[in-house]
């Protein structure tokens, strides 16, 4: 009869990853931990981006205040060359809570979100 620990029995049911209600797998990367295999492959772009010189740099999860107590979290800011930024939402799909931060962020600071699908 074999006998397995705790963390081996986790990872046998978790298969060694975590699904986020969204059923994306968490991935990480450099230490930080992305809520996607997509944002893991974005972030992995934007490095290399960098190293070429093609952007200034960027920002992962900058937070925006939309209201008292209302946050929106995009997953990336970018800083071009020419000075301007985008704000990245890298997206499996739209949830009502993100179309609705959405909004109401484009409409308070004048923006538009670049969403990668």
């Amino acid at each position: 009869m074999e006998h397995w620990s705790v963390e081996d029995y986790k990872n046998f049911t978790n298969k060694g990853t975590k699904k986020t209600k969204y059923r994306a797998n968490k991935t990480s990367v450099d230490g930080h931990t992305f809520d996607s295999l997509k944002e893991a492959e974005y972030y992995q772009e934007l490095k290399l981006r960098l190293q070429a010189k093609d952007i200034k740099g960027f920002c992962l999860q900058p937070t925006f205040i939309l209201a008292p107590g209302l946050k929106y979290k995009a997953d990336f800011i970018v800083f071009n060359n020419d000075q301007t930024y985008d704000v990245i939402d890298v997206k499996g799909f739209k949830t009502k809570e993100y179309i609705t931060k959405k909004k109401v962020f484009e409409d308070k600071y004048n923006l538009k979100i670049t969403e990668i699908f």
